[in-house]
């Protein structure tokens, strides 16, 4: 019979087991993050962002690599399901996503807008499903 050992890691979390209890950290996923994205020298904070910051549109900074930017996210989606000191920071930058649509009749277009996400997107798949609802609900109304 052969002996697995003690969990030390599982899915990014460190586990640390002792007679007081089983304890989960992840700060060497943190790390791992900060390394892979050429972050480690950011500002650091010790509160979470205040619930009336709003995110605008940074005309006249460069523009934003999208791969790096949903890695990012990705990982801090992630990271916050242990974190809730965190959720409402990256729930802002998640819902960055604009739902864009058009219409046409025929050949003709005939309706046209975007509008930003109202819900945070777990993944790319349900921000796409949540544009075709939109797009949906808009042609009933045109329908109509």
């Amino acid at each position: 019979m052969s002996m697995m050992g003690e969990l030390n890691f599982f899915l990014g979390l460190q586990v640390k087991q002792s007679t007081k209890g089983t304890f989960i950290c992840q700060q060497k996923y943190i790390k791992e993050i900060l390394k892979r994205f050429d972050i480690e020298a950011s500002k650091v904070i010790d509160t979470p962002i205040a619930m009336a910051t709003r995110l605008d549109m940074d005309k006249t900074g460069s523009p934003v690599n999208q791969t790096m930017y949903r890695g990012i996210i990705g990982s801090l989606l992630y990271l916050a399901a242990s974190r809730p000191d965190i959720v409402f920071s990256v729930g802002l930058c998640v819902r960055k996503s604009t739902s864009r649509m058009t219409h046409f009749l025929g050949s003709s277009l005939i309706s046209w807008g975007t509008r930003k996400q109202n819900s945070v997107a777990l993944s790319t798949a349900e921000a796409e499903y949540v544009a075709a609802t939109s797009c949906c609900a808009q042609l009933i109304w045109i329908k109509q």
